[in-house]
């Protein structure tokens, strides 16, 4: 499976209010392991950057000056994507953003959407750590993952950052290691030694003779209140009847 990580920086917050893409980081996972294959643009926006953005990720007017516009990068972002699955924090925020940069370059509506399909990272979190904070940095903190070079946001750092979040968040590796199957190996094999060697022996717990009864009284109940409905002891019945004499 071929998955790109994506991140933005923009001008501002509102395309309507005219503001465009000013920087695209992208990082490769191939297998759930981070390539050397990233992608990563600083562009042109031919208009002024809002003081709270730049603020937020310190990219200027005079930088750009001289960097390509999107319409130049166009073509070789959409080959780059095409057939991945994009994954990125907060999708709808990005993917308006390159709607509409597509937009102004006449491409239809549906352009990104039948290249790509898109996971979103907020909801996933959402679903998973309900009524908790699940920014960036709050997964970060939650899942142990080194942000301390993030002072200032920037699209293939958070890119790269949300690949070691997205990968602990669904249970796979965090280090985005280039390693080969051996290492991996390895890093099985020493996860199942320290989990015979220092994980505790479960203790196994028998139901008493009176919490036996109790639970026979319980379900007693249950199945009267039901009219022999009782699951539990409708299979045991079943089972009666099935097995042989």
């Amino acid at each position: 499976m071929r998955q790109i990580v994506l991140d933005t920086e923009t001008t501002g917050l509102e395309t309507s209010q005219g503001h465009r893409i000013i920087e695209i980081g992208c990082v490769e996972l191939i297998g759930r392991r981070r390539t050397e294959n990233h992608f990563h643009r600083y562009l042109q926006p031919d208009r002024e950057i809002d003081t709270g953005a730049q603020e937020v990720h310190g990219i200027s007017a005079e930088f750009l000056a001289d960097k390509p516009r999107f319409e130049d990068v166009a073509d070789e972002f959409l080959d780059y994507i095409r057939g991945a699955e994009l994954i990125i924090h907060n999708a709808p925020f990005d993917t308006g953003f390159i709607r509409h940069e597509l937009s102004l370059l006449g491409m239809p509506a549906d352009t990104l959407d039948s290249l790509c399909t898109i996971t979103d990272t907020l909801v996933l979190a959402r679903k998973m750590h309900p009524a908790q904070k699940n920014s960036l940095d709050a997964l970060c903190k939650r899942y142990q993952i080194d942000n301390s070079q993030r002072t200032l946001h920037g699209a293939l750092l958070d890119a790269e950052i949300l690949a070691d979040v997205y990968l602990a968040m669904t249970g796979g590796q965090r280090a985005l290691s280039l390693g080969g199957q051996e290492a991996g190996a390895l890093a099985v094999a020493e996860a199942v030694r320290l989990i015979e060697s220092d994980a505790p022996r479960p203790v196994v717990l028998t139901a008493t003779d009176s919490e036996l009864a109790a639970h026979a009284a319980c379900l007693d109940r249950i199945d009267k209140a039901s009219e022999s409905n009782c699951v539990w002891l409708r299979q045991e019945r079943e089972g009666a009847t099935s097995s042989p004499h």
